[in-house]
This record gives C-alpha cells, structure tokens and sequence, in this order.
C-alpha cells in the first residue's frame, strides 16, 4: 500500500507559477514511479508528467512541455510538479500517482495503481 498527500494548489493568475508537492509513505520511495494527472469539469483525467523509479526518465504532455517540470526527491519521499507560465486551461484538480510494479509508470492511467486526493489549481485571466 501506498498513500498520497498532494498539497501546493491554489489561485493563481496567467503567466504565474505553482509548485505542486506529493508526499507518499508506506513503501520505500525509491522503488516507486510517480505521476501527474489532472481532471478539468466535464473533461477526462488527462496525463500531465511522469518520473521513474530514479529520476532520470521523465515525460510530458505537449501542453505543458516547456513550462513545467516534474522532479523527485526520494530522501523526502516527495514527488513535485512545478508549472511556470501558468495558462487558464491549466485549471484542473491535480492528482499525483503511483505505482509499486513498473520501474516508469508511463502517461497512462492505468499502469498506476494509487491516487492521491486530488488539489485544485485555478489559473485566472
């Protein structure tokens, strides 16, 4: 088992920046590949970013490739999302993921098997 605190969401105006926070406990982090999604009303959830077990392969959705920046720091047992520039179409409620089986989770939702509680992130205009 595996659980997840997402924390570091908030109101935030266009071009600003945010930095998301997963802290995650009951398996050693190392042995962990992590994830972003997000979920916008009425839309799908949606891949963001992803991160290996070691940090050193990571991936992204084209919309936000460029502006924001998934990162691990496996002494902290965190995984962090940090999203510069930031656009209203931003505006989603972002869950961190998990997976215990998979050295690199990938961008599909259904290789992760734990979710965090979700933080809202509103980008205004």
């Amino acid at each position: 088992q595996v659980q997840l605190v997402d924390a570091g969401g908030g109101l935030v105006q266009a071009g600003g920046s945010l930095r998301l926070s997963c802290a995650a406990s009951g398996r050693t982090f190392s042995n962990v590949c992590m994830g972003w999604f997000r979920q916008a009303p009425g839309k799908e959830r949606e891949f963001v970013a992803a991160i290996s077990r070691s940090g050193r392969t990571t991936d992204y959705a084209d919309s936000v490739k460029g502006r924001f920046t998934i990162s691990r720091d496996n002494a902290k047992n965190t995984v962090y999302l940090q999203m510069n520039s930031l656009k209203p179409e931003d505006t989603s409620v972002y869950y961190c993921a998990a997976s215990t089986d998979r050295y690199y989770g990938g961008t599909n939702s259904v290789n992760y098997d734990y979710w965090g509680q979700g933080t809202q992130v509103t980008v205004s205009s």
